[in-house]
């Protein structure tokens, strides 16, 4: 094999391996506390939605770019392709649309009350299942498109205005329809991505007024866990915005030209799938509750394992 496929095959199985066992763990986290508690805060809800789309995006992309990088050929048919670039559109697309959520939430939540935001603040726990509906039902209609250009490879050259993913070739006949399907799936994830910059803005605004109140005073423990959850929020909008810039920089090349490079569009799935592979991690190391879950796993590991040796002596 060539060492430039091999490297290329290790990125993207080291890739693929972290962020599924990362989302992976923060869904099982979240499972727990569920079970025990039975209910889960508003915000860890968007968390755990977030790490599922993540996981599902890892899934449905990476794992068959993975397994076409190290030279697995006709993984799926025509149906399979339609299924898999379907729901991968799906879920890339739930992951802005949900870290937008997040980021709008928690700025709704810091914000100072008023009569009015008072109203939207008690509201906020009743609108997130709905809003999920929303993004589902949104998402959907947007990628509806991509079924209908989804097919396995055919053999012999790659026409002109396809999108080569390796195990299945997006074809979008002519390119008229190919610059419409790339404006609408670039404009709905720049007006989300708008949307989050401009509430994190917000929220580093309120921290900076913060930090400035609460010098010298003792700040409450309801307030320091609201504003470390803030960070949390600003942190990962702005994870996701630099990956998002560079998937977007390419995929604007790509839009320009009519036949596109297999290199290129591994480099995109590369950059574009990064955020969904390294948020879990920021989750895991920044929100205690989950934190705590698996620092007691672990314990509870050690424990049973120290029991067995003790029991085979």
């Amino acid at each position: 094999m060539d060492l430039c496929v091999t490297i290329k095959g290790v990125f993207f199985l080291l890739q693929t391996g972290l962020g599924i066992l990362g989302n992976t763990v923060v869904l099982l986290a979240y499972s727990h506390i569920i079970y025990n508690k039975s209910k889960l805060l508003p915000v860890d809800m968007i968390l755990c939605h977030l790490a599922f789309a993540n996981l599902m995006l890892l899934l449905t992309r990476c794992v068959p770019q993975t397994m076409t990088v190290f030279g697995m050929r006709k993984l799926l048919n025509d149906p399979g392709c339609k299924a898999v670039i379907y729901a991968y559109r799906i879920f890339r697309a739930l992951s802005v649309c949900v870290t937008c959520m997040l980021s709008v939430f928690q700025a709704v939540t810091i914000a100072p009350a008023g009569p009015r935001l008072s109203k939207l603040k008690l509201a906020l726990p009743s609108l997130v299942l709905p809003t999920f509906v929303w993004l589902w039902l949104l998402n959907m209609a947007v990628c509806i498109a991509a079924p209908f250009f989804s097919m396995a490879p055919r053999n012999g050259t790659v026409p002109a205005f396809t999108l080569n993913l390796g195990f299945c070739h997006v074809d979008f006949k002519d390119n008229l329809s190919y610059v419409i399907n790339g404006v609408a799936v670039t404009g709905r994830d720049f007006a989300f991505v708008a949307l989050m910059v401009g509430s994190s803005c917000y929220i580093l605004l309120l921290l900076s007024r913060h930090s400035r109140q609460v010098r010298g005073i003792h700040r409450s423990q309801g307030a320091g866990a609201e504003m470390r959850a803030a960070k949390t929020v600003v942190t990962l909008v702005v994870l996701y915005v630099v990956f998002f810039g560079i998937d977007n920089v390419i995929w604007i090349y790509m839009l320009t030209v009519a036949k596109v490079s297999p290199v290129v569009a591994d480099m995109r799935v590369f950059f574009s799938s990064c955020y969904a592979s390294f948020s879990p991690y920021f989750i895991i190391s920044s929100n205690k509750k989950v934190k705590a879950k698996i620092v007691c796993a672990s314990e509870q590991d050690q424990v049973t394992a120290d029991t067995q040796e003790s029991n085979d002596k």
